[in-house]
């Protein structure tokens, strides 16, 4: 049985994490007999706390493209860190409670370490509460790394000129 994808977004924004969520959200589609519907978080795991999220499946493959060449973070990010298992479980819960709701069973964090940390422990209550899911970390190993590989991040050397993308998109309300 397939499961959906929740994706959001932690930390600074940048081109970069939205090259990585066009990534996330082509890959979903191109997997359609495995993977469902790609729900996005409005300002990242906020949107899954407060079920504000985006489902991806209702924009073009244009407009998904287009997050390849759009500044900044197109759902929108959040520095907001989930404390520890024993001292907040109610809101890690409460992430097992949506993901359940929405039958999510793949949950993709791109930021930093404290996202990581963040989807590692929603991993393993998931698995103490018999909701098991799959998390990963949805950029490179570091972000120096991804944005050598994006095709319109500024060159390292100044002799090769840098033009800014030619279209972008937004999914703020």
């Amino acid at each position: 049985m397939k499961k959906n994808v929740f994706y959001a977004q932690s930390g600074g924004v940048t081109a970069v994490i939205n090259a990585s969520a066009c990534g996330v959200i082509e890959t979903a589609r191109k997997h359609k007999n495995k993977l469902g519907k790609v729900y996005a978080g409005r300002n990242g795991i906020l949107g899954a706390l407060t079920e504000d999220m985006i489902d991806t499946t209702a924009e073009s493959a244009r407009t998904i493209a287009a997050l390849r060449h759009t500044p900044g973070g197109a759902f929108g990010s959040a520095r907001y860190k989930l404390k520890g298992l024993d001292k907040n479980r109610a809101e890690y819960e409460r992430l097992i409670e949506v993901f359940k709701a929405h039958d999510i069973g793949y949950f993709f964090y791109n930021g930093g370490g404290d996202s990581m940390d963040t989807a590692h422990k929603v991993s393993q209550l998931g698995q103490e509460l018999g909701y098991p899911m799959v998390w990963t970390r949805a950029r490179g190993s570091a972000r120096s790394r991804s944005m050598s590989r994006c095709r319109h991040a500024r060159p390292r050397s100044t002799s090769r000129r840098w033009r800014a993308p030619r279209r972008a998109c937004s999914f703020s309300k």
